[in-house]
């Protein structure tokens, strides 16, 4: 802007020469150059601010155009992953993690899973955390600043998810330090959250991006601390004063680390359009000035308000630049009016600025088509992504139109999308025998009643087999806030059906199998047991036929009795055998210990002694009775001391020692053998439990395997560890109803 000397040198220079007129002259002449002068001024200040106006409504519009785009950038990479944890969070693996009692090898299945598909998302993190906040299962279990057995349950997105509600949150991590987005969800068994699955994404192509902008961009949080800035030292500050609330809260969650409270933004801020009433949820206009490095700098701010996350964008153009666009604008204006005046110049000076001016032009739109390409690319790579899930995904408006289907979908139903867009109830795909549970869920989830944990669905594939799916329904809201329909995520679960129900089929044969594996080997024993009976049964027989004949009543009596004790005892031991080798399961009885042990080790006492085995039992009288299936727990002792006897072969006589014990702990009751063989091979530890895995040359490798699913199925547990004094320890446990 031209200075207040500048003008009165340039008006002393224009009037100086009236001065050799006449006087008669000399005061027309003065108030028409003071009018011509006026008039120039004038012209040379509303130029300047039309110019500056000019270039503040392009400025605007271009900021406005970069922050639909920054705010699709960030809605396409928080859709990415939106899905994900709600599809982890319903594997049944993960449910059985945190309801069920600690399970080494689930828990290990459970790391190698989320790895898996924390690797194939390409999201730093994926973990599982029970009630407690505590982490059971993480993506990044290998690695040395694993967050296995962290407890994160002063996280926001914790609490938020385990009062039932999907979370999302920025904040820098506890354990690595390291920033990111964090998408967390309930993990429900029925209607009741079990534990929290959380998804942590870095946006670092996000900063990048940011790094390198012209202008500056920023994101704030709803307390007005910003996370991600183009500079560096805008990180971590408050735009404003935070109440002691505020502050407690960011302690308390450690959101951006530990430490000092949260420095002031380095601004001089003046708003310039408040932010009531503004449209396309944009916060307000202003201009700020602040220091960038060494350099003062003045901006020009623009806000928008992205409420699904509770947010605010901020993007910024160099306001210096726009003053000088006025300044510019005030010289030319000057330049021109200077060349009215004098007549030479005038159009020369005119071509000029048109040429300034279609520089500008041609410099704006390559910058829009720039944003535009930008623009395109993050549309091209959104429906890429889609394209890739593995889930199904549908929306409907508000009456049931189908809108939008993706490929996963196509390909779960066997219908191409232009089959299916624009379709209303009934659809093709659904199931012709299951046509009224079919309406009763649409009608329910079109009035905004569907359940919030999904609702199996039987579909009828295109080429005509049947396909099991789980499908959840949310709402669809458009970027004002407004409800435009359903949108619905469908999981084809028909494998897992399959499989669980071959499954429960495959668990019976076991357990019959098992129980005629035990039975062979049992079958010396039992043979020497019932010989004895059989036996006496013949002495005693012929014993009653000599006394019948002559002897005593009395004797006569006796042997008919003892007769009867041994055809008992045969009955006895051949019902023994039928609860052995039957399938299904009997009535729960009442037993003691002490009596559990004395007949598994009465079973097979011939092997022991032929194995010149000492077994020692360790019962304190004090030991309540048990109310379980007696067959099957005499058959869970009897495979646990049939393995220590095998485990004892080829040891000296005098190390052949196995101890039965019992105790009492947390209400539970604990019974283990104990042998003192040679122990369990550490590559062999893992699968020990495994169906069919078995290191004898004549074993099935079903014994511990059914033993742990006998235990599980009333109520216990089978674990086994190294014995002190070398051998290996096998200990089950029960619960006791006092």
């Amino acid at each position: 802007m031209p200075t207040w000397a500048a003008c009165s040198k340039f008006l002393y220079d224009t009037v100086k020469p009236l001065n050799l007129l006449p006087s008669r002259y000399r005061t027309s002449r003065v108030l028409a150059w003071a009018a011509q002068l006026l008039l120039a001024l004038c012209v040379v200040g509303l130029a300047g601010w039309w110019a500056e106006r000019h270039e503040v409504d392009l400025r605007r519009g271009a900021l406005q155009s970069a922050l639909e785009m920054h705010a699709l950038w960030l809605r396409g990479i928080t859709g990415q992953y939106a899905a994900l944890p709600a599809v982890v969070g319903h594997q049944p693996e993960i449910t059985g993690l945190l309801i069920e009692p600690p399970d080494a090898a689930r828990q290990a299945r459970v790391n190698r899973y989320v790895e898996e598909i924390a690797r194939r998302a390409g999201a730093t993190a994926l973990y599982v955390m029970d009630l407690k906040g505590k982490v059971l299962a993480t993506s990044n279990w290998r690695t040395a600043d694993s967050f296995l057995g962290e407890v994160y349950a002063r996280r926001p997105y914790f609490e938020q998810a385990l009062a039932g509600r999907a979370s999302l949150f920025y904040g820098v991590g506890m354990t690595t330090g390291i920033p990111g987005l964090f998408l967390a969800e309930p993990i429900r068994n029925g209607d009741q959250v079990v534990g929290v699955v959380v998804v942590k994404v870095a946006l670092d192509s996000l900063a990048a991006s940011w790094a390198r902008s012209p202008d500056p961009v920023l994101l704030r949080d709803e307390r007005g601390v910003s996370f991600l800035a183009t500079y560096p030292e805008w990180r971590y500050r408050r735009t404003r004063e935070l109440t002691p609330a505020e502050q407690a809260w960011l302690r308390a969650s450690m959101a951006y680390g530990a430490g000092s409270e949260l420095a002031a933004m380095p601004w001089v801020v003046r708003e310039i359009a408040p932010a009531k009433g503004r449209p396309n949820g944009r916060a307000g206009e202003y201009l700020l000035r602040t220091r960038v490095g060494t350099r003062s700098r003045s901006f020009l701010a623009l806000d928008m308000l992205l409420p699904e996350f509770g947010w605010t964008l901020t993007v910024m153009t160099d306001r210096d630049e726009i003053l000088q666009t006025r300044n510019q604008a005030w010289a030319m204006s000057a330049l021109l009016m200077a060349l009215l005046m004098l007549g030479a110049q005038y159009w020369r000076l005119r071509e000029r600025r048109y040429a300034e001016q279609r520089q500008a032009r041609r410099e704006l739109e390559q910058r829009v088509q720039d944003r535009t390409r930008e623009l395109h690319d993050a549309h091209a790579f959104r429906h890429a992504m889609e394209d890739s899930l593995l889930v199904g995904m549908r929306a409907r408006d508000l009456e049931g139109t189908i809108i939008y289907v993706n490929r996963a979908l196509c390909e779960m139903t066997g219908y191409e999308s232009d089959e299916l867009l624009g379709r209303r109830p009934p659809y093709p795909y659904w199931h012709p025998d299951d046509l009224e549970k079919h309406w009763s869920d649409s009608d329910a989830a079109l009035n905004g009643q569907a359940e919030p944990t999904g609702f199996e669905s039987r579909v009828r594939h295109k080429q005509g087999q049947d396909v099991i799916t789980m499908v959840y329904t949310a709402p669809l809201i458009d970027a004002d806030g407004v409800q435009r329909g359903w949108m619905s995520s469908v999981v084809d679960i028909t494998d897992q059906k399959r499989a669980e129900e071959r499954q429960r089929v495959q668990e019976a044969q076991l357990q019959r199998t098992a129980r005629l594996a035990s039975l062979g080997e049992m079958a010396s024993t039992l043979a020497h047991e019932l010989n004895q009976p059989l036996m006496a049964l013949s002495n005693f027989a012929a014993a009653a036929a000599a006394l019948a004949e002559a002897g005593p009543k009395e004797l006569l009596v006796s042997s008919l009795g003892d007769i009867q004790g041994q055809a008992r005892r045969a009955s006895e031991i051949v019902k023994r055998i039928r609860g052995v080798v039957r399938q299904g399961r009997s009535a729960a009885e009442t037993f003691a210990v002490e009596d559990l042990v004395r007949t598994v080790l009465g079973w097979l006492k011939p092997e022991i002694q032929a194995r010149h085995v000492r077994v020692r039992s360790e019962l304190p009288g004090d030991l309540p009775a048990l109310t379980a299936d007696r067959v099957l727990v005499e058959q869970v002792l009897l495979n646990l001391v049939l393995n220590a006897l095998q485990a004892l072969e080829g040891m000296p006589v005098e190390r052949r020692q196995i101890d039965v014990s019992a105790r009492m702990q947390n209400g539970q009751l604990y019974v283990s053998v104990a042998d003192t063989g040679p122990g369990v091979a550490p590559e062999h530890a893992a699968r020990l439990f495994d169906a069919f895995f078995t290191t004898k040359a004549d074993g099935l490798g079903l014994g511990l395997k059914i033993c742990r699913s006998i235990v599980e199925s009333q109520g216990g547990a089978l674990e086994w560890r190294p014995h002190p004094g070398g051998g290996a320890v096998f200990e089950f446990n029960l619960p006791v109803q006092r």
